[in-house]
């Protein structure tokens, strides 16, 4: 699934990356422990939190995650847009509740990396 469609699906705010709709995501996890992030997302996924701080950002150039989308209608400082900006990974934020969005993507073919969610 590419970013543009993810995007649609959440119906999602482009805040960074409106340049990279075309990269494609392969899996996808959610988390608001960072830790958690580390050991259970991979390369080219897309993590879903109600996280706004760099933390999220700097873990996510860490774990190569495709694409962040911040859940439940928060705003992310302009320090952390301006963080994914310069690390170039794409930060979408959507007004759903993680469980939705999971259940969204999910029903859209996004799965995690062990084939659930």
């Amino acid at each position: 699934m590419k970013i543009q469609e993810l995007k649609d699906i959440l119906k999602a705010k482009v805040l960074v990356g409106h340049d990279q709709m075309d990269k494609v995501i392969t899996a996808g996890g959610a988390a608001d422990l960072m830790d958690d992030v580390l050991t259970a997302i991979a390369k080219d996924c897309v993590l879903l939190t109600g996280v706004t701080t760099s933390q999220v950002i700097q873990t996510a150039k860490i774990a190569q995650v495709a694409a962040v989308v911040i859940a439940r209608k928060k705003n992310p400082p302009e320090e952390v847009v301006e963080l994914a900006r310069r690390l170039e990974i794409p930060l979408l934020s959507t007004n759903y509740s993680l469980f939705v969005a999971c259940g969204r993507l999910y029903m859209n073919g996004i799965r995690g990396l062990d084939g659930s969610w």
